[in-house]
């Protein structure tokens, strides 16, 4: 059964958290690719850089509905996830965008198990970690390539 280290990519391009959000989004667009693992100077995980993060910066943040009585204001949603999209809209570095504490599988990693994640999950890209440290991803046209070479 093929496992994640035999499919996975290898030569993997990454952002650390301090990128410009700008280039970050650059890099996708050039190396046609959906998603980057951000990582620390060790090249530890620390968090994923997709083009939805950056697509999020184009939408509008709504205001939180408030409930006003004899002149109190009261939020009626939580102002912590308000101000996370609003940061995130704003974002101009790669930490402020990207998706914290990311989803990754390990390179012995059944195919199978990885395209149910990807599926239960809406992942687009997955790094793959051994020892603390990315050492591949693994993006939907991967699994499709298998899928592909079955037939």
């Amino acid at each position: 059964m093929l496992k994640a280290k035999d499919i996975m990519e290898k030569d993997v391009i990454s952002v650390t958290p301090d990128t410009d959000i700008t280039r970050a989004g650059e890099m996708l667009l050039k190396n046609h690719i959906n998603g980057m693992p951000v990582v620390d100077n060790e090249n530890r995980l620390i968090g994923i850089l997709c083009q939805s993060d950056l697509i999020f910066q184009q939408k509008e943040v709504p205001l939180p509905p408030i409930f006003v009585l004899l002149d109190g204001i009261f939020p009626l949603a939580s102002s912590k996830r308000y101000q996370e999209a609003l940061e995130k809209s704003a974002a101009i570095t790669v930490e402020k965008a990207m998706v914290k504490d990311p989803v990754a599988v390990d390179p012995d990693m059944p195919i199978p198990e990885i395209a149910k994640l990807m599926v239960e999950r809406h992942f687009h890209t997955i790094p793959v970690v051994e020892a603390d440290k990315v050492v591949g991803v693994i993006g939907k046209e991967d699994i499709l390539k298998v899928l592909i070479s079955k037939d």
